[in-house]
C-alpha cells in the first residue's frame, strides 16, 4: 500500500476530529494512530464552525414555525444531541470533582465517576439556562450560533499547550489528543479563529475583541485554577473550558 500523502493525512485528521467531538459518523476510512489523533486537534475550531452552520440552518427553519425562545431551546437541544453533550458532561464532572474533592487524588477519582452529583447538576442546569437566555438577548442570533462553537473550541488547545496532563492516560478518551500536542498546529487553529472573527466583524464590530477576550480569559483563569487544584488539566476540564468560553463570548456579545 502506498504511503499516505500529507493532504490525505490531513483529510483523515479532520474526520477524526469530527468523530471525536460529535456523533456524526466518519464517512472515510481512518488509519488511526496516536499521531493522527494529535494532528486532529487543529481542526477542533473548524468542526465548531461546521456545527455552527448547522445550528444556524436549524434556527432559520425553526424560527419560521416557532417563537424565538422555543427555536433557540430546540437548537440547544440539537447541539446536545449531535455532540452527545460531550463538553457539558465535562463541565458537570469537573464541577463535581472540584466542589466535592479535598485532595487531588479524590478530585480525579470523582471525575472518573460516571454519576453526576449536586454540584455538577447545578452547574449544568445553570449553564444551559444562561446559554438560552444570552442567545435570546443576542443582537444577532445567527451570528452568535455560527461563531461561538468555533471560538470556544480554541480554548482547550491553549490549555493543552500550557498545562501538563494529569489523568491516568490509560483510562482517558483525551489521552491521544494530549500527548505530543503541536504548537505549530495550535498557531494554525488560532489563526483560523482570528480570521473567522475578523471576517465576520462587519456584522458585529465587537466580535474580534470579544472572541480574543473570551478565549484568553477562560484559558488564563480556568487554567490557573486547574493548576492550583489538580496540577494540570483533564479531558473533563477541557470540555468545561469549551462551555465557559462559549458563555463568556455570549456575555460579551
Amino acid at each position: 500500500m502506498a504511503p499516505a500523502t500529507a493532504s490525505h493525512r490531513e483529510w483523515q485528521a479532520f474526520w477524526l476530529a469530527l468523530g471525536f467531538l460529535t456523533r456524526i459518523p466518519m464517512l472515510v476510512r481512518i488509519d488511526y494512530s496516536q499521531r493522527l489523533m494529535n494532528q486532529s486537534s487543529m481542526y477542533f475550531p473548524l468542526v465548531g464552525l461546521l456545527l455552527g452552520l448547522g445550528y444556524c440552518a436549524a434556527y432559520a427553519v425553526l424560527s419560521l414555525i416557532a417563537s424565538p425562545v422555543v427555536a433557540i431551546i430546540l437548537v440547544v437541544t440539537l447541539h446536545l444531541f449531535i455532540t452527545g453533550a460531550f463538553h457539558e458532561d465535562g463541565l458537570a464532572d469537573s464541577i463535581d470533582a472540584l466542589g466535592g474533592g479535598y485532595t487531588v487524588e479524590k478530585r480525579l477519582a470523582i471525575m472518573k465517576d460516571s454519576r453526576i452529583g449536586t454540584y455538577g447538576t447545578v452547574a449544568l442546569v445553570m449553564a444551559l439556562l444562561l446559554k438560552v437566555a444570552l442567545l435570546v438577548e443576542a443582537d444577532s442570533v445567527w451570528l452568535t450560533l455560527l461563531v461561538a462553537p468555533a471560538v470556544s473550541r480554541l480554548t482547550p488547545l491553549l490549555l493543552m499547550a500550557a498545562l501538563p496532563y494529569v489523568t491516568d492516560p490509560d483510562k482517558s478518551k483525551s489521552k491521544p489528543v494530549a500527548d505530543g500536542f503541536s504548537r505549530q498546529r495550535l498557531l494554525a487553529a488560532t489563526a483560523f479563529v482570528l480570521l473567522l472573527s475578523a471576517g465576520l466583524s462587519a456584522f458585529q464590530p465587537l466580535l474580534l475583541p470579544a472572541a480574543i477576550a473570551s478565549v484568553l480569559l477562560v484559558a488564563l483563569l480556568w487554567g490557573r485554577y486547574l493548576r492550583s487544584q489538580l496540577g494540570g488539566y483533564t479531558g473533563d476540564a477541557l470540555g468545561a473550558a469549551v462551555v465557559f468560553s462559549e458563555l463568556v463570548l455570549l456575555l460579551f456579545l
